[in-house]
C-alpha cells in the first residue's frame, strides 16, 4: 500500500468516526494532505463501500454546487455529487432526531425519480427525459463533519458532498408541461420565510443538473438505476436548523412538504 492510499484510508476513517461520534473534526484536506478532487472522491468511495458492506442500500444520488456563485467562490466549474442511502429518507411530515446530526442545515430542492437505468456515459437529454418517472418537492438536510462548515471543495466531496438526510413529497408530478427553470421555492422555518429561490438557480434548469449527474455517475461506475432518487441541487440558500425547529417547503406547482427536529 502506498503512502497516498494510506492517507485516503485514514481520511475516510476520520470522517466516518466523526459521523459515528456526532462530533466535528478539522479539515481532512489539511490533516491528511488530501488536495485533489480525484482523491476526495476516492475517500467518498471508501466510505460508500464501507456502508454497502455494512448492509446499507443506495437509493439515489445528490448533486451539489449547482449555484454558479458558489462554484466561483470555491474556484470550480462543475457540480459535485454524493450518495443517497435508503436509511437517509425521512417521510413528509416526519420527525428528525438531531442526535443523528452534527451541524445541520436544510435546502429546498426538486427531486427526480427514475423508471429506467441510465448506464451510458453519453446519456442524451432525450434518454434522460424518457427515464424520468416523476418529480417531487424535496428537502435535503445537509450536515458537515468539518468544524463550523469551514469546508473546501475537497472536504465536502470527501464527506459525501455534505449530505445527511432527505425528505420527499408524496404526490408525484409528471414532468410534461412543467418548466422547472421557473419553479419557485420558499422555505419556511418556524412560520417565517428563511430562504427563497427559483429553478434557474440550479445550473439554469434542474434537468441540466440531472443530466450532468447521469453522465458523471456512469463514468464513475455507479450509474443511476430505475427507482433511484436524484436530488438536483438547492434552489436557494441553506438554512441552519436546530432542535425544536419546524420546516415547510413550498414549490409553485410541485406542492408542499415539511419536517421537524427534536
Amino acid at each position: 500500500m502506498t503512502q497516498i492510499q494510506q492517507r485516503l484510508i485514514d481520511a475516510a476513517a476520520a470522517l466516518q468516526a466523526s459521523r459515528d461520534n456526532g462530533s466535528a473534526i478539522g479539515r481532512i484536506s489539511e490533516r491528511f494532505d488530501v488536495h485533489t478532487l480525484e482523491d476526495a472522491y476516492a475517500v467518498q468511495e471508501l466510505n460508500t463501500e464501507r456502508a454497502l458492506k455494512a448492509g446499507r442500500r443506495l437509493s439515489g444520488r445528490k448533486v451539489g454546487l449547482t449555484s454558479l456563485a458558489v462554484q466561483q467562490q470555491l474556484g470550480v466549474d462543475q457540480p459535485d455529487f454524493g450518495m443517497l442511502f435508503a436509511d437517509m429518507e425521512v417521510l413528509d411530515g416526519g420527525v428528525i432526531d438531531c442526535s443523528r446530526l452534527i451541524q445541520p442545515k436544510a435546502e429546498g430542492e426538486i427531486a427526480f425519480v427514475l423508471k429506467r437505468d441510465l448506464p451510458a456515459a453519453d446519456t442524451t437529454l432525450a434518454e434522460l427525459l424518457s427515464a424520468i418517472d416523476y418529480v417531487l418537492p424535496a428537502l435535503e438536510i445537509v450536515d458537515s463533519a468539518i468544524e463550523n462548515w469551514k469546508i473546501t471543495l475537497v472536504d465536502t466531496v470527501a464527506d459525501n458532498a455534505s449530505s445527511a438526510l432527505y425528505v420527499l413529497g408524496k404526490q408525484p408530478v409528471q414532468l410534461s408541461d412543467l418548466d422547472l427553470s421557473l419553479e419557485g421555492m420558499t422555505l419556511w422555518k418556524n412560520g417565517e420565510q428563511a430562504s427563497m429561490g427559483v429553478g434557474v438557480a440550479c445550473l439554469g434548469n434542474p434537468i441540466d443538473a440531472c443530466l450532468w449527474l447521469a453522465r458523471t455517475m456512469a463514468k464513475a461506475g455507479r450509474p443511476l438505476l430505475a427507482g433511484d432518487v436524484v436530488l438536483s441541487g438547492a434552489l436557494g440558500p441553506m438554512v441552519p436548523v436546530v432542535k425544536g425547529d419546524r420546516l415547510t417547503l413550498r414549490l409553485t406547482r410541485l406542492g408542499e412538504i415539511s419536517c421537524c427536529f427534536i
